[in-house]
């Protein structure tokens, strides 16, 4: 990725993109295909279970997608993007339609190849635990950190939170729905009154659908700490921000671990990759 497909802001993206800086018009990009995925799971040997829904739309052989909170996403939303262009849904009402619709549209015209930064990287077959824990790995191996620094973790997922563990770091997890961990941790709730005392930031890339991923780049800007993305929501918009307050990002563009068995890839970038950004 070179500097000039970066963005300085979220919003800053979305203006370029509206220009035709980054690719064609959006206004000639139309969505073929909208779809949800509504996913519910619990790992053999967890306590606990969690649910997904996923908004997913497809422009061209690209697919963008925005994670959302189970049930919150009406039917409607659906059919206002099938056949819709590109620039109409960045105008949506509706948050996740509008990430889900730039992501589809750099994922297109910027999409995850070793030009734009892109170290790929193959995810093996298996059960839900064991792919799980695989892309777990390849998400904290992108923290540099020495054994007992703390990482603030925004979107709880119990096999980082375990892999975290294993690397001897303490974390702080964090999700708007609260609760407890696996292990009968309380989940904290507000994300930048957290991060304060950690030493870095471990964040879903759905923070881009429910508004706190600027206030917590801009933190991680200010505070010179490492801002690590794992990126099923917006994986070809985050890497945008590579150098201007994220430091790495392990993108997983549709269709995501979770659903096959079979043989996967992620997308690694950070701040040693060729045209890093930085």
């Amino acid at each position: 990725m070179t500097t000039a497909t970066s963005g300085v802001s979220y919003d800053d993206l979305v203006d370029r993109v509206r220009a035709g800086a980054l690719g064609p018009d959006p206004a000639t990009q139309r969505i073929s295909v909208a779809f949800t995925t509504r996913q519910a799971v619990r790992h053999d040997g967890r306590g606990t279970g969690y649910r997904n829904e996923v908004l997913s739309l497809r422009l061209a052989e690209a697919v963008g997608s925005c994670a959302v909170e189970p049930g919150a996403l009406p039917d409607s939303a659906v059919e206002d993007c099938v056949g819709a262009d590109v620039a109409r849904l960045l105008e949506h009402p509706l948050p996740p339609v509008r990430v889900a619709a730039l992501d589809a549209y750099l994922m297109h015209v910027l999409p995850h190849t070793p030009a734009q930064g892109a170290r790929t990287l193959p995810l093996p077959a298996g059960s839900s635990l064991e792919k799980s824990r695989a892309r777990a790995e390849a998400v904290v191996g992108l923290l540099d950190l020495p054994p007992g620094a703390t990482v603030l973790v925004v979107g709880v997922v119990n096999s980082l939170l375990e892999a975290l563990r294993w690397r001897g770091l303490r974390y702080v997890p964090c999700d708007l729905k609260g609760g407890e961990t696996e292990w009968g941790e309380p989940v904290v709730t507000d994300a930048l009154a957290a991060a304060g005392p950690c030493d870095a930031l471990l964040v879903s890339g759905m923070t881009l659908g429910n508004g706190t991923f600027e206030p917590l780049r801009h933190h991680a800007l200010a505070h010179r700490k490492q801002l690590v993305m794992f990126a099923q929501t917006g994986s070809a918009v985050l890497p945008r921000f590579l150098g201007h307050g994220v430091s790495a990002v392990c993108a997983e563009p549709y269709p995501f671990f979770w659903l096959d068995g079979g043989p996967g890839v992620l997308h690694r970038y950070d701040g040693s990759c060729p045209g890093g950004g930085r």
